[in-house]
């Protein structure tokens, strides 16, 4: 199987953000294996971490032409084309730290991403990789556009892109590996349309926008900027929606057909078939015991690894994690729920102390489940930053989103949010300490 890959050795690139028009700097370092790709705001207090998580997409964001991650208040926005650059080097591993809110655009493409970390130099790590492999056809529709994956013993991406406005229509059908990434798609610059532009400005975007970095396409055709292919923007629909993949995995199997699609429905279609995918196994869980816990995690696994019970198990089932990195998990919330009783009976609200409770449970799960851990307890040290934003009822379903801040020997420190119908009910900052079970 191939091995997961991290840079060699730290390197640093600035540019114009294309969005907020503000400069930045990006500083990679190495990772271990296992660590994903992670972002860190060195400019603000506390030096937030976001990991590059289907999970940790900025939902709002979204409706402004850009793929944006966030965790509590950070966010890091226009990620698309440095995750399709780290997409097309089958980079697993990486730190990225970032002093200011956007990814630089430098030419608009990622094709200067994949040079500079391409001529820094990758690495092989002794672990094997997980590879995103589709076993079933799944398909999605927003009005006019599509997007589907079929099963395949590859990466192939077939692309219609069609703006009758413009009489733009042009089709890519491309086995994507890396040297079809670097010679086909890393050059494609971004792109818009020439009667979007005033719309854009007005909602405070393209401030960073300029020939080096944008095309500007009109009813006659290139208005602004010079293309290096006949059909570049079908490729850079495609160059973003590679960029969107990396947030599932670093390697895919499956043959994407898409029509129009753009980053909204990108993401949507992504966390459905992050919960249909089947992730191959890695080695290293491959080497574990018929009780290696793998997610995704039914309620029989989960209390394998916790040691509450009902009634104050409060984790249903787990959608997704990477060991060290960050868990997804899930609270069905019934009118059965024995604290309903009590607890505003004529006007049943989940108390706020429960939804923390099930945030700490679900990291729970992500620091017990490895098997350096099992057999231990984690106990509460601290709450910072806790904020309930919005009741919760019977019939809601939360969310339960826990990032890994910082790991410190038998101290584990966490972000937390908890959400119900992708609006966000409280967050909160939490600190755990690992201790044997006879200590």
């Amino acid at each position: 199987m191939e091995k997961q890959k991290t840079i060699k050795k730290k390197v640093s690139v600035n540019g114009i953000g294309i969005h907020t028009g503000k400069k930045t700097e990006l500083t990679f370092r190495p990772a271990e294996k296992n660590t994903g790709i992670r972002f860190i705001r060195v400019d603000l207090p506390d030096k937030p971490v976001i990991p590059a998580s289907i999970f940790n997409v900025s939902e709002t964001n979204l409706k402004l032409r850009r793929t944006s991650l966030g965790s509590g208040k950070a966010e890091i926005h226009t990620v698309e084309h440095l995750l399709s650059a780290l997409f097309g080097l089958g980079i697993d591993n990486v730190i990225i730290e970032v002093n200011g809110e956007e990814i630089p655009a430098l030419k608009g493409s990622a094709y200067d991403f994949y040079k500079i970390l391409r001529d820094n130099g990758i690495v092989e790590l002794d672990t094997s990789k997980k590879p995103l492999s589709v076993k079933e056809p799944m398909w999605m529709r927003d009005n006019d556009a599509f997007l589907a994956i079929f099963p395949d013993n590859e990466f192939r991406i077939s692309y219609t892109l069609s703006y009758p406005s413009s009489s733009l229509n042009q089709y890519l059908n491309l086995v994507v590996n890396e040297e079809t990434f670097s010679k086909e798609l890393a050059p494609c610059k971004t792109f818009c349309l020439e009667n979007e532009v005033e719309q854009l400005r007005a909602q405070g975007l393209g401030k960073g926008a300029s020939v080096e970095n944008t095309i500007v396409v009109g009813k006659g055709g290139v208005v602004e900027g010079k293309p290096t292919f006949s059909d570049e923007f079908a490729r850079h629909k495609v160059l973003d929606l590679i960029g969107d993949f990396c947030l599932l995995a670093s390697s895919v199997k499956g043959h994407v057909v898409a029509v129009k699609s753009g980053h909204p429905l990108n993401i949507k279609f992504l966390k459905k078939i992050s919960k249909l995918i089947e992730k191959t196994p890695s080695a290293q869980k491959a080497a574990l015991n018929s009780e290696a816990i793998v997610p995704p995690f039914d309620i029989a696994k989960i209390m394998k690894v916790l040691p509450h019970r009902y009634p104050f198990l409060l984790v249903d089932k787990v959608l997704d994690f990477e060991e060290g990195k960050f868990i997804v998990g899930v609270k069905n919330v019934t009118v059965n729920e024995q604290f309903f009783t009590g607890h505003f009976p004529e006007r049943p609200v989940m108390p706020g102390v429960l939804i923390i409770e099930a945030m700490a449970q679900t990291a729970g799960i992500l620091m017990l489940s490895r098997p350096e851990n099992r057999g231990k307890l984690a106990y509460f040290m601290s709450m910072d930053k806790v904020k309930f934003r919005k009741t919760v009822v019977p019939g809601d379903q939360l969310l339960l989103k826990v990032n890994v801040v910082k790991i410190k020997s038998r101290i584990i420190m966490i972000r937390g949010e908890a959400e119900v119908k992708g609006k966000t009910v409280a967050e909160a900052d939490l600190m755990f300490s690992l201790v044997p079970k006879n200590e």
